[in-house]
């Protein structure tokens, strides 16, 4: 007998359709095998795709890359929240969700805005490997170490929007991806997120790099609440604010498609 899975895609992040993230959101009544989750992410072929399954107060969530799971994704889970909001709870005010790794993650609506509440991560000073400076084709002037990112901080906007990796090459990086990141021209700071290595050249807009960035950020501007901008071909804008040990990061999503997938 076949199978159907609600899918929908949704812009995250965007300021208009076609800007910010893409992510897949495929809704579970059944269960399906980590094996069918990766192979519809990688047919999706999108930076992620989440997995949200009902439970009594709260939605489970997973996230894969076309090439792996990861243990956090902010562009997929305000999609999420947005396709619980809209389609499936549309007389909810707040989305609870349960992850594998990092525990409950709680989205809010914000005015015309979805707010994520994400734990901080905390970046220390670290060495860094020349083969990604050599990469990246520009050596930057901090370098630090997150949860599982290298953040490289440099000295102006226009470095970042211009530069242009080898990404063969970065895809050596043991870490799960590479922030660049500098002060914004008009926003507070701006970034981008390179990660070869799970099968993304470059995420266009990515909410969970922003737990990283915002305690740097705010540490560096005496801000706890900053605009950001990350500055991919499709581009998006971020409001970040941090309290205590964590991190609200809030932006617009915009439906793009539904449907429904048959296996």
């Amino acid at each position: 007998m076949m199978k159907t899975i609600p899918i929908f895609q949704v812009d995250a992040f965007a300021e208009a359709p076609f800007t910010g993230n893409p992510a897949a959101v495929c809704v579970l009544t059944d269960p399906v095998t980590e094996k069918t989750m990766q192979k519809i992410a990688m047919e999706n072929n999108l930076s992620e795709t989440a997995f949200i399954t009902r439970g009594k107060d709260e939605w489970l969530i997973r996230w894969f890359t076309p090439a792996a799971e990861v243990d956090l994704c902010g562009h997929a889970t305000l999609a999420s929240a947005y396709v619980v909001m809209n389609f499936l709870e549309p007389q909810s005010e707040k989305v609870v969700f349960r992850s594998r790794v990092m525990g409950h993650l709680t989205v809010r609506k914000r005015g015309d805005l979805l707010e994520l509440d994400f734990p901080v991560d905390n970046p220390a000073q670290c060495e860094l490997p020349p083969f990604i400076s050599e990469s990246l084709g520009a050596v930057p002037s901090e370098t630090w170490m997150g949860r599982s990112d290298y953040m490289l901080v440099y000295g102006s906007e226009s470095e970042i929007r211009h530069m242009k990796p080898d990404f063969r090459s970065l895809s050596q990086t043991e870490s799960r991806g590479v922030i660049v990141t500098a002060p914004g021209d008009t926003v507070d700071f701006v970034s981008r997120f390179f990660c070869p290595q799970i099968g993304i050249d470059e995420d266009p807009v990515t909410g969970s790099a922003h737990t990283t960035l915002t305690p740097y950020w705010s540490a560096r501007t005496g801000k706890k609440t900053l605009t950001a901008r990350q500055l991919s071909s499709r581009g998006g804008l971020l409001e970040c604010s941090l309290e205590s040990d964590r991190v609200r990061i809030a932006g617009s999503a915009i439906i793009y498609l539904r449907g429904e997938i048959f296996l």
